[in-house]
């Protein structure tokens, strides 16, 4: 053991460093708690009773010459770094852009939509994504038998009405949201619920499994179809523009009655045009309706005393028209040529 030490400690004295990572290394090698120094001291059980004083004292001495030597070597490196002169820039090298991100399309939609219902008197409310039952599907008027709660729609977390309790899904429509305000709001209610729903659909240029919707609700008295309307069409040409053109078509939607769906127009300009809006030239967005009295009653709101219109749109739609996107994929699949064109829509 003491040729080991003598071993040591002239290695110790010799050592220099050129940087901090030989610095590193020779910390890690000699002072820190699993270097060979400390090997050392581990084996000290191995030595005899009469010799363990003098090899202490011994080993002592080898742990203060390493911990002055790593002092010393710390001083050199300082002394020579300030001996150099600073890091000056290669003027010779091409410049590197500064080049800026982008927001996502469908953001730039989001704060958009925002804007425009937020002018109009809406406010912006939100809920979970994983829903029970009863919000998803009970308190707007689906009945029991009713395709949507089947597993070719809904994606299902817990299946649970077998044995008398509620399914917990991932939520189909912001339409939950509007179920949770007014149950805890008394009317007037004006807001809009924007987030991310699930469906379990087939993935194509028109419908994805995972997309966004927005959806608005405005419940008072002697609301009305007329109000819905006007709403709708004030959206359309603040959002697309002044000429924009849109279409209610008569529809069916278990929580409101009457119920329409809600067109814009495309255009059958090109080949492309024809096949997103299947040959009429309009592209449907959303649907919307007056709010049924099952679903205000549900709530613990008096349809005899209020009424109220509903409204739900899908952000990859409206950004279909807005930017002329022709495949609704491209919003989820993260490509950075797709992205960085709407820099200059920030």
């Amino acid at each position: 053991m003491n040729e080991k030490i003598e071993a040591l400690k002239q290695k110790i004295t010799e050592y220099q460093v050129n940087n901090q990572d030989e610095l590193e290394q020779y910390r890690l090698r000699f002072i820190s708690r699993k270097s060979v120094i400390g090997d050392l001291f581990g084996e000290m059980k191995n030595v005899a009773a009469e010799e363990r004083k003098a090899m202490g004292v011994r080993l002592n001495d080898l742990k203060n010459t390493a911990q002055s030597k790593f002092k010393e070597l710390i001083a050199s490196l300082e002394e020579q770094k300030n001996g150099q002169p600073e890091d000056v820039p290669d003027l010779t090298l091409p410049p590197v852009p500064d080049t800026l991100g982008a927001i996502h399309p469908l953001t730039q939609i989001q704060n958009r939509v925002v804007e425009i219902f937020e002018r109009m008197g809406f406010n912006v409310a939100e809920g979970p994504e994983i829903e029970n039952d009863w919000h998803n599907f009970t308190a707007l008027n689906f009945p029991p038998n009713h395709p949507a709660r089947e597993m070719q729609d809904t994606f299902f977390i817990e299946k649970n009405s077998d044995q008398g309790g509620q399914d917990v899904v991932l939520r189909t429509h912001t339409s939950s949201v509007q179920v949770r305000l007014m149950e805890s709001q008394k009317p007037p209610v004006r807001a809009i619920m924007p987030g991310r729903v699930y469906r379990n659909e087939a993935i194509s240029a028109r419908a994805h499994c995972v997309f966004h919707q927005v959806e608005g609700l405005y419940v008072d008295r002697n609301v009305s179809f007329a109000d819905l309307k006007q709403t709708l069409l004030h959206f359309a040409k603040e959002l697309f523009g002044p000429e924009s053109n849109i279409r209610l078509r008569p529809s069916f939607f278990p929580f409101t009655e009457p119920s329409a769906e809600l067109d814009v127009w495309w255009g059958t300009k090109t080949e492309a045009d024809r096949r997103v809006t299947k040959g009429t030239g309009w592209l449907e967005i959303g649907g919307c309706g007056m709010v049924d009295p099952n679903v205000l009653e549900s709530c613990g709101i008096d349809s005899e005393e209020f009424t109220g219109f509903a409204f739900g749109m899908g952000f990859e739609r409206i950004a279909m028209i807005k930017y002329q996107i022709k495949d609704l994929r491209l919003f989820t699949e993260n490509d950075v040529r797709f992205l960085k064109q709407f820099t200059a829509f920030n």
